[in-house]
């Protein structure tokens, strides 16, 4: 199975880290396979202890930065947490540049897009955000904003637009990573219409 680790934070937005979390969760290969899971999803925490995210929704995380194992894939969601504290928290920074090589993809959802910035992972690309930040973004001069799209995949690093757009990029991550196959049997588990 491929690994998923996804960073949760306080004020952290919940459809940017729930959506990804359960199109990751119940990926499978097969039709009437749902226990043959292609995919083991973590959260992480800076520290490891409880976050309070938007709405004050309270979520354990699994492990801390220091304990993460090793991904495929790194999310980092949005929210007002995002923008306010997570784009300059550099034990973050450093934890996604040192993660950088051994990774396959690292991600973001909407304002994630501030701390892949500020972490030097967007320098000379394309990238997206929510809307509501796309002159945040365009602040990074090294930055090439695209707006109203919900994903901009660079290879190894994937912006999505806002909240939602984050469950369109992890569908695509799964056709990136696993096949078309495996997309249309989660989708249609999911009764989500691509």
């Amino acid at each position: 199975m491929k690994k998923i680790g996804i960073y949760i934070f306080d004020d952290v937005e919940v459809l940017d880290f729930a959506g990804p979390y359960e199109v990751f969760s119940v990926a499978f290969a097969q039709p009437d396979c749902q226990e043959e899971k292609l995919f083991d999803v973590t959260t992480i925490s800076e520290s490891g202890e409880m976050v309070s995210a938007s709405n004050g929704l309270r979520v354990m995380p699994d492990t801390s930065l220091e304990d993460a194992p090793e991904c495929d894939v790194i999310i980092i969601p949005g929210g007002k947490g995002a923008r306010e504290n997570e784009a300059y928290n550099e034990k973050l920074l450093a934890w996604i540049r040192a993660r950088q090589v051994s990774t396959k993809v690292i991600a973001s959802v909407c304002t994630g897009a501030l701390v892949l910035a500020n972490a030097g992972l967007l320098d000379g690309k394309k990238a997206t955000t929510h809307w509501g930040s796309y002159e945040r973004l365009a602040a990074f001069s090294s930055v090439e904003v695209q707006r109203d799209v919900k994903f901009v995949d660079e290879g190894s690093v994937i912006t999505s637009g806002g909240i939602s757009a984050g469950i369109n990029m992890s569908f695509h991550l799964i056709e990136k990573l696993e096949g078309k196959k495996a997309v249309s049997e989660t989708a249609k588990w999911m009764e989500y219409d691509l």
